[in-house]
């Protein structure tokens, strides 16, 4: 059991940072483009921004286990099977990159529009806008939704379980929940508990440390 469980932390970490990762690579452009292209936008595309609030609008609503099912054909095209924690990181990461896009949006939506304005009276471009003010200011708040967003994925991964995603999720369901051990299923979700709690940690430590306002 000791080596059982080790072997599940250790596959819900690779599920969880995995998808954090490939989700952020898709979520965090969005969450910019959303802002950019908004109609308070520092380049307003009014019909672009419409059209992916829809889409993420529309992702974010399924239920994980129902996208989880519905999305098994693109797992087993691009993976080749539906099973196994490598299998759960491409529903992981199409249910998650919407999340992490609202949250970026939220985050830099705080950005002092006095500070986007200067920029743009000194005339730096869009991208020198996005990149030296907008996520510069952005830091602390986007490292507090990464760390929001990788808890979100950790507790998806713990419901992938019921497919054989593998994992401690799939532990407490497999040896937990099906043969009545009530205990095994507790410790699972003790060390999910304990995974949560260093992680958002981390996350808050690292926005603390980027934060330019304590820093000053």
């Amino acid at each position: 059991m000791a080596w059982l469980v080790w072997q599940g932390t250790l596959e819900t970490l690779y599920m969880t940072l995995a998808s954090t990762t490939l989700a952020y690579i898709i979520g965090l452009p969005l969450g910019i483009i959303l802002v950019v292209t908004g109609k308070e936008g520092i380049h307003p595309i009014p019909a672009l921004s419409v059209s992916i609030g829809v889409i993420v609008n529309a992702l974010r609503s399924a239920p994980f286990l129902i996208l989880l099912v519905a999305l098994m054909p693109v797992t087993r095209m691009i993976v080749g099977t539906i099973i196994g924690p490598t299998a759960a990181i491409v529903p992981l990461t199409i249910a998650a990159a919407p999340f992490i896009a609202r949250l970026t949006e939220s985050s830099l939506k705080e950005v002092n529009a006095g500070v986007v304005e200067a920029a743009q009276s000194m005339g730096a471009s869009v991208w020198n806008i996005i990149i030296k003010v907008m996520l510069a200011e952005a830091k602390p708040a986007l490292f507090v939704g990464a760390a929001v967003s990788t808890i979100t994925i950790l507790g998806y991964s713990a419901m992938a379980g019921f497919v054989g995603a593998g994992g401690l999720g799939d532990i407490a369901i497999r040896y937990g929940y099906y043969k009545f051990d009530t205990q095994t299923m507790w410790i699972m979700i003790l060390i999910i508990v304990v995974i949560v709690q260093i992680l958002q940690e981390i996350g808050m430590k690292i926005a603390r440390v980027t934060d330019n306002r304590i820093s000053q």
